[in-house]
């Protein structure tokens, strides 16, 4: 999962404030008494004296300078929030700590730093506490912190049907971002095959483009969610959050602001990957719905034919609730 973030504006400063919201930080620590002019920005969740958010009742800050920090730490409940400023480049102290599962927030002041913590022992750390200066270097350690929020591996598999399917239920995804390019939401019958979709982001002669909008499939569909999750396409709804992928597996979590359930012609589109798994997915019947291929190529499902190479995520089978557990399960 993206870690938790926080931007830390002390001294006050609007300019850095407002940098921070508008890259999607809602957590702003302030100075007490300072929490009504963050809150004339924006609605946001304040860190100070009067916020919901205080240091001593709610989080605990240390410098983390020896040993004896640390262990103080690891001596704490492990539901304490802690929050953490290490010596500069130092690992192996927050390893210990993501080690025993400790909810720890480390103050980042370079975009370095944040991709360092990140990765500590791969899982990363639980938070971090952005601090810059200047709008420009908040905006830079924000995008820093949400850059390749998930990766997925993404495998050809080759078309092997494209078979009518008469009338049924699907739903357009509208999401809360501009989907440029061959990027799309993981849809598939099963979770353990999931197809690239593209957004609807290209010129056609019958409608304008969408391109906020993925038109993702029957409404029994899964789709691929952030941090591994997955969720039934009838279930989101707005607030909802996605994950959109490119034809490199690079992932970002979007929110959805809206989901059209309509009665439309449907597809059932069967494909083969390397692994000699089949998988399929329902796609409604329209020229504006297109599967990614390899290399971004993508291609309509009204001229998808049988040996079409197509992009498709594979992972074991069967879900609990949307998360992925280890179980003997069939599914046709």
């Amino acid at each position: 999962m993206p870690p938790v973030l926080w931007a830390r504006v002390i001294p006050w400063d609007k300019d850095v404030a407002v940098a921070a919201l508008e890259s999607g930080v809602d957590t702003l620590w302030v100075p007490d008494g300072r929490l009504s002019d963050a809150r004339e920005l924006g609605r946001v969740t304040g860190v100070c004296a009067e916020g919901e958010l205080r240091e001593g009742r709610d989080f605990r800050v240390t410098a983390m300078e020896g040993k004896e920090d640390e262990s103080a730490i690891l001596a704490s409940p492990p539901e304490l929030l802690w929050v953490v400023v290490p010596r500069r480049g130092e690992v192996i102290p927050l390893e210990n700590l993501v080690a025993h599962r400790r909810k720890v927030l480390v103050a980042a002041g370079t975009p370095e730093d944040v991709d360092l913590y990140r990765g500590v022992l791969e899982t990363g750390i639980y938070g971090i506490i952005l601090t810059a200066e200047t709008p420009g270097a908040m905006r830079a350690l924000a995008a820093a912190a949400r850059r390749d929020a998930e990766a997925v591996r993404l495998e050809p598999a080759r078309v092997t049907s494209v078979s009518p399917l008469g009338i049924g239920d699907r739903a357009c995804v509208d999401t809360c971002a501009l989907i440029a390019g061959s990027r799309g939401m993981l849809v598939g019958n099963s979770s353990a095959g999931l197809f690239l979709v593209c957004a609807e982001n290209v010129p056609n002669p019958y409608v304008l483009p969408r391109p906020f909008r993925v038109n993702a499939g029957a409404v029994h569909s899964y789709c691929r969610l952030p941090g591994g999750r997955t969720s039934y396409l009838s279930e989101l709804a707005a607030g909802s959050s996605v994950l959109i992928v490119d034809e490199a597996g690079n992932g970002e979590a979007v929110p959805v602001g809206r989901v059209k359930v309509e009665r439309r012609p449907l597809l059932l589109v069967g494909a083969r990957s390397p692994s000699g798994a089949e998988h399929s997915v329902v796609l409604q019947n329209a020229e504006t719905i297109r599967l990614v291929g390899p290399g971004g190529a993508a291609v309509s499902v009204a001229r998808l034919s049988a040996g079409d190479a197509v992009l498709v995520a594979e992972e074991t089978a069967g879900r609990h609730f949307g998360t992925a557990v280890a179980e003997t399960i069939l599914e046709k």
